[in-house]
């Protein structure tokens, strides 16, 4: 079986042979026996994308595993063994809260708890020592915060930040796409242009997993890698409801989503109600200011099935708009520009706003402290033979950008 590398070498190879076979056949001479090597091709690299992706997981799990036990070696002054030790001193315990409560704690566990409460309680979850706070590990609430970026797509592109309390932030904007100097005659008086500041409310909200009921047997049976399992379900619920609403929240009563913060950048033209042709792809780049279209950040944004149909779409000389990276860790693209895709944004129909592009760094996610989790008991979880968990996350939303750093292409109406 190929290692990931000669993986990653094969896909490089097929990228530079698309790119080549592209760059060979300009205009006219692009036919239905380019095409039909052109798709081949590019199913062999999205075949190879997805098995690098699968591999370079596990990799990086691993990877971040051997980094967190350094960090904490360095933390508490101890050998990478010894931190090693300690963390998986802290899993067993959490493991045993998790599959029983305090009470299921071993005479050694709560020990351990006593010997190192302060100390937790100053790098674990704010859920009181009632309900087992002490007991979930920083980790659990860091690493379920990183896998949220895999649900959706607006925490891989945006900004994100994290302060310790919930209480309402006021960013500052200005737009300075129009300002300019001036030429200035011997002894003349400059003239005033002060910038105009203005702020924008950054406000949070409290999200919950909903609750998750998890079987008696499931909890009893210790080949069940039980964290990583409520930590999938709580990851999956609270990525999907926080990347909805940063994707096309409207601000009232929930975060501000992009695509409400978005300014027009083109509408569609006449007929073209579910799909977009190239010249109104252009124009839409070309309505956001150089200035943000020269950001790393600077990208479109669409639904899957949005890419679906721009991957179809060719340009001034009929060759294929998508292009895949040469490198796996450059991106493909399209029409020249790198793109997310996001299930959450609108597909493209009848006036919907469906694709994006701009510079997504102004957008800005901010989570507050960590993740809280709840373990329920009560009857009317026993009396079904479970036992509930609850997760909480506070976190909000929004575009802090007043020049058109972000901007859409909404379908024609008719």
């Amino acid at each position: 079986m190929p290692s990931i590398q000669q993986k990653r070498e094969q896909r490089s190879a097929l990228a530079t042979e698309t790119r080549a076979l592209m760059d060979a056949h300009p205009g006219e001479q692009w036919g239905d026996e380019q095409q039909q090597k052109y798709d081949g091709l590019v199913a062999q690299i999205e075949r190879l994308d997805a098995e690098i992706s699968r591999e370079q997981k596990v990799l990086d799990i691993e990877a971040r595993q051997k980094h967190k036990v350094r960090d904490r070696a360095r933390r508490d002054g101890v050998s990478d063994d010894e931190a090693e030790h300690l963390q998986n001193q802290d899993k067993a315990v959490f493991r045993a809260w998790l599959a029983g409560g305090v009470d299921n704690l071993s005479a050694e566990q709560r020990e351990v708890v006593a010997q190192r409460r302060e100390a937790l309680r100053n790098t674990m979850s704010t859920t009181t020592g009632s309900e087992g706070g002490y007991l979930v590990p920083n980790e659990f609430s860091a690493t379920l915060l990183e896998s949220l970026k895999d649900y959706g797509g607006m925490r891989s592109v945006a900004e994100v930040i994290r302060t310790e309390t919930g209480a309402s932030m006021d960013f500052p904007t200005t737009d300075a796409t129009s300002e300019e100097g001036e030429i200035v005659g011997e002894n003349a008086t400059v003239s005033n242009a002060d910038a105009s500041f203005g702020t924008l409310a950054h406000v949070v909200y409290k999200f919950s997993s909903k609750d998750i009921a998890v079987p008696f047997e499931l909890l009893q049976d210790s080949a069940i890698d039980l964290e990583a399992h409520i930590r999938m379900r709580l990851t999956e619920r609270l990525g999907r409801i926080t990347n909805r609403m940063f994707t096309t929240g409207t601000g009232t009563g929930q975060p501000h989503g992009v695509v409400a913060g978005a300014a027009s950048g083109k509408i569609g033209t006449t007929g073209q109600t579910t799909s977009v042709i190239w010249e109104d792809l252009i124009d839409l780049i070309h309505s956001v200011d150089p200035a943000y279209r020269r950001s790393a950040s600077c990208s479109l944004m669409f639904h899957d099935n949005t890419l679906r149909e721009l991957k179809k779409l060719k340009d001034s000389q009929g060759r294929p708009l998508w292009l895949p990276g040469i490198d796996v860790a450059e991106p493909a693209t399209i029409a020249g520009q790198r793109y997310t895709v996001n299930q959450d944004m609108p597909v493209m129909a009848a006036s919907a706003k469906s694709i994006l592009f701009g510079d997504f760094s102004r957008y800005i996610i901010r989570d507050v402290m960590q993740v809280a989790l709840f373990r329920m008991t009560d009857s009317a979880y026993t009396k079904k033979g479970q036992v509930g968990f609850l997760a909480f996350m506070r976190s909000g939303g929004r575009l802090m950008d007043v020049g058109g750093a972000v901007k859409y292409y909404q379908n024609s109406a008719t």
